[in-house]
């Protein structure tokens, strides 16, 4: 069974849009994706050196330590034991070098929802709470210790 088509002009012009929106993304994607995406995976390979050029801003856990060891025993017997003190109180390599700089201190009503927030994807035994029902808009650290905490 042959099919013709009388009028195959809307077909054509159908097959000619098409191309013209395959080159449109084609020389759109040339422009927008860098050169070295894809280098070393689906990322751009000029981040690694981007990065390495960044100052640190990190001092790291020794650094801590080295000034608040009471701090740090405090938190060995403690549920955040493993949980790195620029985790919460963030990017702390200048308060390191220069002690008179000192740091703010975290909104513990949002910072510990960052991930004591219940959600049915974390573990069964993690400590989760809906913030907005358990402590009304109060800071976590009015009724918790968050360097010890019990649960």
């Amino acid at each position: 069974m042959r099919i013709t088509f009388r009028d195959a002009a809307h077909l054509i012009r159908l097959v000619v849009v098409v191309l013209i929106a395959i080159a449109a993304f084609a020389g759109l994607r040339s422009l927008m994706v860098p050169e070295t995406f894809g280098q070393y995976g689906h990322y751009r390979g000029a981040a690694l050196e981007e990065n390495r050029q960044r100052a640190v801003s990190f001092a790291g856990r020794q650094a801590c330590a080295e000034c608040h060891d009471a701090v740090v025993e405090a938190k060995k017997p403690g549920k955040h034991a493993n949980v790195g003190c620029e985790a919460c109180h963030g990017p702390q390599a200048k308060h390191a070098e220069d002690p008179s700089l000192k740091p703010v201190k975290p909104d513990s009503a949002t910072l510990c929802a960052r991930c004591h927030e219940k959600n049915s994807a974390k573990p069964r035994g993690f400590p989760q709470v809906a913030a907005k029902e358990h402590n009304a808009g109060m800071a976590c650290a009015d009724c918790h210790q968050p360097h010890q905490p019990k649960i």
